[in-house]
């Protein structure tokens, strides 16, 4: 289908007054039908050529202003162009709407975020994990409440959302939610992945995060030492859902579970490897990676334990688990109990098996890493941190081995002498 198509740059508007300025305009020919268009410049009609719709001279201001007219024009010529490939009919005014962005529906954030939400929600136990999904849900909320805050409205549309958008939010995150800098910048990266999702589907011209810059400060993850471990399992204890958690939190110490993990755990999982030993070989749910780790005394006595569980023997599970607040409340008691003065909760049995109980006693930092399920050693080493025994330890032993290699120099030179 062919178009006939023009493009002409004109003043609009009368002026009878020396040097005034008059606006310029974009008049847009489609099959004989017009359409026209402020461009938002104006010119001193005494230095504009008609013929040629360009400001006359080859001074900055008639070079600059030259300079966007032929801009605006490759614009218009670009959106004509894309118009007769797709080969639909289209008038000047289509153009023109285009142009200024008429066309595009105007997407609100938080209608992005929902639909974002709603699908990962449908894909729940398949591509996500339910914690997933609950940290997004609340990044929303948080973002909603921001705007309400910050702009006093109830939605954004998602092309407002712009590096000072990012800065305040983060900021907001820090003063009025009270979250510390690390949390808070995990609510970044979350709502970072709307935008993302905006700039791919071309709701955002420009990525607003491309100078933002997330910096995460360091923490020293705790884990208990040998002998607050031991105390642990010594720990004597005649409340039945106590000594439960106590032996769940163990289980993990000397299995590196994450709770969701152990509370997964099923007879499917223990298996016989190759050595005769039982292993128990599954993926972790928060990264979908596999995982398998031998199954150390302490673990094992602990499984045996609980073989004659209702729970157990109906093959929901191979140890009883509380709910995740459950347990970290017991934990709390427990610590009491053992005179431990760190914040005992699941999730710290995980950083103990990966010092204490492996890297402490020369487990390579590799194989402990591919128990835990880590896809990357960077992660396990924040996981595991070595301990000033195992340095020292290690340390004695290169001391040994100068000292060897000194004596036999020392010999050889003896001998030669």
């Amino acid at each position: 289908m062919s178009h006939s198509f023009s493009q002409l740059f004109y003043l609009k508007g009368r002026h009878f007054e020396k040097y005034v300025k008059i606006p310029i305009y974009l008049r847009l020919t489609v099959n004989g039908q017009r359409s026209e268009l402020s461009i938002s410049r104006k010119v001193d009609p005494e230095k504009w050529n008609a013929r040629t719709g360009r400001m006359r001279g080859c001074g900055m201001e008639a070079t600059q202003l030259n300079q966007y007219l032929d801009m605006v024009r490759a614009k218009i010529n670009k959106i004509q162009f894309r118009l007769v490939e797709e080969g639909n009919p289209f008038t000047a005014l289509d153009i023109k709407n285009i142009f200024q962005g008429k066309d595009r529906e105007i997407k609100m954030l938080l209608v992005v975020f929902n639909e974002h939400n709603r699908q990962m929600k449908n894909l729940v136990d398949k591509e996500f994990s339910l914690s997933t999904w609950k940290r997004y849900f609340t990044t929303r909320n948080h973002v909603a409440e921001f705007i309400r805050h910050e702009y006093k409205r109830e939605d954004l549309p998602v092309q407002d959302v712009d590096l000072r958008f990012i800065t305040r939010f983060e900021y907001f995150m820090k003063s009025v939610k009270d979250c510390n800098r690390n949390s808070a910048l995990k609510y970044i990266n979350n709502f970072k992945k709307i935008v993302r999702l905006a700039v791919a589907n071309g709701w955002i011209a420009r990525d607003p995060f491309y100078n933002y810059k997330v910096k995460f400060k360091w923490v020293d993850r705790e884990f208990l030492s040998t002998e607050e471990l031991q105390r642990l399992v010594d720990l004597e204890i005649n409340w039945p859902r106590i000594h439960m958690v106590r032996d769940m939190f163990v289980f993990c110490c000397y299995t590196g579970l994450a709770y969701i993990d152990i509370k997964k755990l099923t007879q499917d999982n223990l298996v016989r490897n190759i050595d005769g030993e039982l292993w128990i070989e599954a993926k972790r749910t928060k990264t979908d990676a596999k995982f398998s780790i031998p199954l150390l005394p302490t673990a094992l006595a602990i499984l045996e334990k609980y073989k004659d569980h209702p729970k157990v023997v109906n093959g929901e599970c191979v140890l009883p688990v509380l709910s995740n607040q459950k347990a970290n409340a017991y934990l709390k008691e427990i610590a009491d109990l053992c005179g431990i003065k760190k914040n005992l909760t699941t999730h710290l049995a995980r950083h103990t098996f990966a010092t204490t109980v492996t890297l402490s006693n020369g487990v390579p930092i590799e194989t402990v890493g591919k128990m835990l399920g880590h896809k990357n050693l960077r992660t396990t080493q924040h996981y595991a941190k070595i301990v000033d025994s195992k340095v020292s330890e290690d340390m004695e032993m290169l001391k040994g081995i100068l000292i060897s290699d000194l004596r036999s120099k020392s010999l050889n030179n003896q001998h030669q002498k």
